[in-house]
């Protein structure tokens, strides 16, 4: 379950939105959060708090494969994106950082500012400002589990220490 305040976008957000080419050189996280989205909301890493989420139209994270975009996010204390779609690198690189995305049709009832909660499991986003709720594609149970060990790389570490049979 993730809860957290809504930051809204439109649609087509690219990669150098996110996290500007310039910043490529910086490997850590919050270190990378600093420079997410200074060009188109300068404002963002200053206001940004732990647990926030990200809602977006359409084609969310297209452009360029950087991991530095979901990596910059992440860093910041994202806890979830919701779009009505991702660039299909920009989902898998979020998945393999353990970034939930969610997809969901009914993003535009959801506006900046708003709380919400959400069940990945379930895929049910609630908005406890307005007390609705939107159907989103849930996640299945073993992108939920590369999620849950913080990425791909702590799911393979989690797997390899328990027997072959589960490798």
């Amino acid at each position: 379950m993730k809860e957290g305040q809504v930051w809204k976008f439109g649609d087509n957000i690219d990669t150098d939105a996110i996290i500007p080419g310039r910043h490529l050189t910086i490997n850590d996280p919050k270190e990378l959060s600093k420079y997410a989205f200074e060009g188109i909301l300068p404002e963002f890493a200053k206001k940004v708090r732990s647990g926030d989420i990200i809602v977006a139209g359409r084609n969310f994270g297209c452009g360029s494969s950087r991991e530095h975009a979901p990596l910059a996010l992440k860093g910041a204390g994202i806890s979830c994106i919701i779009a009505k779609s991702f660039a299909r690198i920009f989902f898998r690189n979020a998945i393999n950082i353990g970034l939930p995305v969610l997809e969901c049709n009914e993003i535009d009832k959801i506006e900046e500012g708003n709380d919400l909660k959400v069940d990945l499991e379930k895929g049910m986003i609630q908005n406890l400002t307005k007390n609705e709720k939107y159907p989103a594609t849930p996640l299945p149970e073993f992108v939920r589990k590369i999620i849950d060990n913080g990425g791909l790389i702590g799911y393979t570490k989690t797997m390899l220490g328990k027997s072959n049979d589960n490798v």
